[in-house]
Formats: C-alpha cells, structure tokens, sequence
C-alpha cells in the first residue's frame, strides 16, 4: 500500500523557475510535504519515507506536473501562495500482482556504468584493479535499453543476477520497449557538478516475481532516486 499524489505546479511562477533549474531545489519540494515524520537533518528521509516522484512539464500548457510516491500522505501547504495551478490529488494504491499479470508502464530512469580503471600491479601478471569504479552516464538509446534489459527476471530466473545485478520481477519483449533520451539535469548549489543523465522507457511488462516487483515499485529502480529517477507507474 502507498499513497500517489500528483501536485500541478505553475511553470510561470518564480518558484517553479527555480525548480526547473535546480533538481536539487525539485528534491527539497518534494520532500518539504514529509516535515515532522523523521528526524531533522535525517541522511536518509527519503528512503525511510519511500519517497520518490516522477515529473514532466507542458510548456504550451506553462505547468510543473509532479506525482509524489510516499508511504504516508504529504503536505504542501506550506509551497509558496500561487505556485499550485491547482489543488493536489491524493490516491491511495493498493494492489495486488499474481504470476502472469500484464501491466503497462512509464519510468524515467539513470541509466548508468561503473567504469573501473585498471593499472599494472607488480607481480599480478596483466592489468588489475585498484580504484573504485566511476559512475559512467549511458547516453545512446542501446545502451539504455541493454542497461534496463539486465534488470528484467525471466520467469523462474533469482531476484539477483550473477553479476550483482537485481532484478524487477517482471519480463517483457525488449524490442517492444519504447524508449526516449531525456534533457540532462543538474544541481545549481550544493552539488554545483551534479549532472543527472535522464531517460524515459515504455510498454507492458509480465510479473514473474510479485514479491520482487512489489519491491521494485516501492524502492525504484537504479540510481538518481532523489532527483526524480527510477519511480515505477504502472497502470
């Protein structure tokens, strides 16, 4: 059981611009709705909350749609007068997946690599490694599908993959995935370097594992979570 919400905002207001430029600005909106249910200055809020948020903008519509996914009902009364277009719709999702269940998706993703740089170490024979590896973005369309296909679960196939990789608990046809390369984001303040590679994919999965999708959906899936990546959607 969760709570979706989805909070229209005005892309023309101030506060909105400055979102739009800031992701880390977008996280700090998001998560002013859960004031008052974890300590203050918690390293990890967002995932004691199991928050995480999906959003788009139309601009010939001039709106800032965001769907806030929590595990308690947020509060956002709080956002500066006149941003919300308007009023926040609230649902409660309780829903239940079997083995076979068909259901069609969006997520927006980071797709990334870890790189890890290899240099000689005397007596180890060839290269070896020595460094922890660097987050690499995936920025060509094969390389996202390839990154999101590792995480799909044939049926009968373990939660965790051999390379470490897990799994969704859901298979589909990777050549029927809908998949778009989305604007780069990035953080303006605290993390000025902050870049977040973004893509969206869509289609219909096949739950294999409802225990692992339940997880999937709850957790999101992949990196970037705080900044509006790896949420979910099914319908």
């Amino acid at each position: 059981m969760t709570t979706h919400t989805l909070l229209t905002l005005d892309a023309r207001h101030p506060y909105t611009a400055k979102v739009l430029i800031d992701v880390q600005e977008l996280h700090r909106t998001v998560m002013s709705g859960f004031k008052g249910w974890v300590d203050d200055g918690s390293p990890d809020a967002r995932a004691q909350l199991r928050t995480l948020f999906n959003w788009t903008v139309d601009l010939r519509r001039a709106r800032l749609a965001l769907v806030v996914q929590s595990m308690v009902p947020g509060d956002w009364s709080e956002l500066p007068r006149g941003v919300l277009a308007q009023r926040p719709e609230s649902l409660v999702v309780d829903r239940v997946f079997r083995v076979g269940d068909r259901v069609d998706f969006r997520t927006v993703v980071n797709p990334v690599a870890s790189r890890h740089p290899t240099s000689q170490v005397p007596g180890s024979g060839p290269t070896a490694r020595t460094e922890r590896g660097k987050r690499v973005a995936l920025n060509r369309p094969e390389q996202v599908k390839a990154w999101f296909v590792r995480r799909l679960q044939p049926l009968g196939e373990p939660v965790r993959a051999g390379d470490g990789v897990v799994r969704i608990g859901v298979d589909t046809d990777p050549e029927r995935l809908a998949l778009r390369i989305l604007p780069r984001v990035s953080g303006q303040r605290q993390h000025q370097g902050l870049k977040l590679a973004r893509a969206e994919l869509r289609g219909t999965l096949t739950v294999t594992d409802p225990s692992a999708f339940v997880t999937a959906l709850a957790q999101g899936v992949g990196h970037g979570r705080a900044y509006g990546c790896g949420l979910i959607l099914v319908r």
